[in-house]
């Protein structure tokens, strides 16, 4: 067992606690990787955004496009 476990007195805690706290360490993670899934506003905007390309499907823009806009942007 490793010394931080002991140290922190982690080894000690029962089972249920123990995964308990490697879910919190997990999704701590998660959160600060953005591997979280999207939220609900998150995906209501998604949902919003794919209904209005439904509607005007042929209203894209191609990547060297996308790509000139970003660039004219951040370019000082």
């Amino acid at each position: 067992m490793g010394h931080v476990l002991q140290d922190l007195g982690i080894d000690r805690l029962p089972v249920e606690q123990r995964m308990e706290l490697v879910q919190e360490i997990w999704d701590s993670i998660a959160v600060e990787m953005g591997l979280l899934p999207p939220s609900q506003e998150e995906r209501n905007e998604l949902e919003r955004r794919e209904a209005e390309d439904s509607v005007s499907p042929a209203d894209v823009a191609g990547w060297e496009e996308i790509k000139s806009d970003a660039l004219k942007r951040w370019r000082p």
